[in-house]
């Protein structure tokens, strides 16, 4: 049994009275549908944090957090080469798997009857008080090893790069559902008045990089206020953020009001929470014209700040973009997510993962110490993660050697907003092929980033189509040892 939530409708078709009532549904169906539109109309309207999070009662609980930056490896990062070292691997390199650890595991390319075992040619050192390993592709994330915990036992459902980057993002397999941002954007509201509440920052340093789909920032059935917002790394920041030649910015005003008057008639007679939305949508968009260009704008930052997240001046990048997520933070936004493509090493791995880590390890590390410094990391979720890890048997011979994808081991790590510091939780087997203690499934840690911001992930529900959904689906569980 799904748990009670307040009512929230799906957009209403328009019905005049006289077919509703020959329709054989009444009276109480038209003050039902009036209702309906009225509470789904109070949350769409909402723009602030206290008027969401009134509509729907949150917090449910105390918060630690309030805001979340998902610095998210597209590809899936190799763990057993960065962070879970595995000797065994070294010992019986160019032996075949077991079949007792890869049983009948169908691989995403590898075709190979008996794959073979890879052991990783990087060096591991420990560091912080935890002893927590990190290989030398990651020297700046190693120095903030008490900052941090290491999730070594990872899990996820799929081996395929799309559904598990909508898993990791949405809680689901399946493409459209609400995501992660906009489950927040919609329940918590947005602290600032001028950027919307879920951002999207892209960068790609080289290799074979994935597609990203707009469905990985998408709000599916939530009002679509809630999507994320992507900003461009070149030329104007979102699509036509700058107007048109010719029009001022008096002129837009009066457009935008001669347009908010045909939707605000439009939804007196249609009750539906969309066309509110979409209100709310071209608001925000006039105030962004103003506050995003200054916003991107990261080259009055001190030398000092700049030297530290290893920026590339006009050059885009992952280090710009953990730059600009800390400013979209400092201002109110609420969800941050910095994408880093190029993960998907299949052929030519050891060169490749240098190269992404060379353009992730020193911002990703920069900007946990940059929130800590600023007084932000105390109430600022910061996740590291790929959407899956990779084999520890090879994909391809000889120096172009690669690694296939895996999904039932690997790694992601954590920091401030209530998170554990200088921790490792959670371990897989002597192959780096299951989590064997502590396995953290990722409804596990939508659960707990939710628990954090004071929301009860099993109460955090939406009504779409006589169902109630939720970002954890029907699973998920807290896990205390990644904030205890």
């Amino acid at each position: 049994m799904m748990p009670q939530h307040e009512p929230h409708p799906p957009t209403l078709r328009l019905l005049s009275r006289r077919g509703l009532l020959e329709g054989g549904l009444g009276l109480g169906a038209v003050a039902c549908q009036w209702l309906l539109a009225r509470d789904g109309r109070a949350v769409a309207e909402g723009t602030s944090a206290m008027q969401a999070g009134d509509a729907i009662g949150l917090p449910h609980h105390a918060p630690k957090a309030k805001r979340v930056v998902h610095l998210f490896m597209s590809g899936g990062p190799s763990h057993i080469d960065m962070f879970d070292p595995k000797p065994r691997l070294n010992a019986d390199d160019g032996e075949p798997i077991p079949k007792s650890i890869a049983g009948e595991f169908r691989f995403a390319m590898i075709r190979d009857a008996a794959p073979i075992v890879k052991g990783s040619p990087f060096t591991f050192t420990k560091h912080g008080r935890a002893g927590g390993d990190f290989s030398d592709l990651v020297p700046h994330i190693a120095k903030i090893a008490d900052e941090i915990t290491v999730i070594r036992s990872m899990v996820t459902d799929t081996v395929v790069h799309d559904p598990a980057c909508w898993l990791m993002n949405s809680g689901s397999i399946r493409a459209g559902m609400p995501t992660m941002g906009a489950w927040l954007s919609w329940g918590l509201g947005n602290e600032a008045d001028d950027l919307p509440a879920f951002v999207v920052l892209t960068s790609h340093a080289g290799g074979q990089a994935q597609p990203l789909l707009e469905s990985y920032w998408g709000s599916g059935f939530l009002p679509s206020q809630h999507q994320g917002v992507r900003l461009r790394s070149g030329g104007d920041p979102i699509l036509f953020v700058s107007n048109p030649q010719g029009v001022s910015a008096r002129v837009r005003r009066r457009q935008l009001d001669a347009l908010a008057g045909l939707n605000e008639e439009r939804l007196a007679r249609a009750h539906d929470p969309e066309i509110a939305a979409r209100i709310a949508t071209y608001e925000l968009a006039y105030r962004m014209q103003t506050s995003v260009p200054g916003l991107v704008d990261i080259s009055a930052e001190p030398k000092h700040v700049h030297e530290a997240y290893g920026t590339t001046g006009a050059k885009p990048s992952f280090a710009n973009n953990c730059l600009l997520a800390r400013r979209l933070l400092e201002r109110g936004v609420r969800f941050v997510q910095v994408y880093e493509m190029g993960w998907d090493q299949h052929g030519d791995l050891v060169n490749q993962i240098k190269k992404q880590c060379a353009a992730t390890d020193r911002a990703s590390a920069a900007l946990v110490a940059d929130l800590r410094d600023r007084g932000l990391l105390d109430d600022t979720l910061v996740i590291w993660s790929g959407e899956f890890g990779r084999t520890p048997v090879a994909e391809a011979k000889g120096e172009k050697w690669g690694r296939d994808h895996h999904p039932y081991g690997f790694t992601a790590w954590v920091a401030g907003g209530g998170f554990a510091q200088g921790k490792v939780v959670g371990a897989t087997d002597d192959f780096g092929w299951h989590a064997i203690e502590k396995p953290v499934h990722v409804h596990d840690l939508h659960a707990t980033a939710l628990h954090l911001l004071g929301i009860d992930h099993e109460r955090f529900t939406f009504r779409h189509q006589g169902r109630d959904f939720r970002l954890t689906d029907v699973a998920g569980s807290v896990i205390d040892d990644l904030f205890v």
